[in-house]
C-alpha cells in the first residue's frame, strides 16, 4: 500500500528577496486582473472565452509596452502560471464548477508559482529560485 505523504516548508529569504517576492506577487496579481478585465469584456460581447495561448501573447506585448516594462522584472513562468489560472477559473465557471472569477486584491493571498528551473541544496537547506538566488528553508 503507498502512503501519500506532505512536508511544509517556510522560506526564510532575506530582505532584498522578500522585496523582490512581493514585487513578483504583483506582477502577477497585475497580469491576472488585466487579463481578466479583458476576458470580461470579450464575455461581454458575447464571445467565448479567450484561451491561454492567445492571452499568453497579451504577456508578450505587455512586457514590450512602455508603461508596462517593469513586468520584464519578474520571471516569465509564475506570470503565465497566473494565467493558466484564470483560463483554469473561466473553464471551472462554464462547467458549472465554481464561481465566476473574480479580480485580485493585495494583501490577499498573493502568491507566485515556479512550475520549474529550481534547484534545492538538501545539505545545506537552501533552495535557488529564479531571479531571487539562493534562500535558506526549515
Amino acid at each position: 500500500m503507498k502512503r501519500l505523504q506532505a512536508f511544509k516548508f517556510q522560506l526564510r529569504p532575506n530582505v532584498q528577496q522578500e522585496r523582490e517576492m512581493r514585487r513578483f506577487a504583483g506582477a502577477c496579481r497585475f497580469v491576472f486582473n488585466r487579463a481578466l478585465a479583458l476576458q470580461n469584456e470579450n464575455h461581454e460581447a458575447g464571445n467565448k472565452y479567450i484561451t491561454y495561448t492567445k492571452m499568453a501573447s497579451w504577456l508578450i506585448e505587455w512586457k514590450s509596452h512602455s508603461d508596462t516594462q517593469w513586468l520584464k522584472d519578474a520571471p516569465s513562468q509564475p506570470l503565465q502560471q497566473s494565467l493558466k489560472d484564470l483560463e483554469r477559473g473561466y473553464k471551472n465557471f462554464f462547467q458549472k464548477r465554481a464561481a465566476f472569477p473574480r479580480f485580485k486584491k493585495r494583501g490577499q493571498n498573493d502568491a507566485f508559482r515556479y512550475p520549474q528551473g529550481v534547484k534545492l541544496d538538501q545539505s545545506n537547506s537552501r533552495i535557488s529560485l529564479p531571479k531571487l538566488g539562493w534562500m535558506r528553508y526549515r
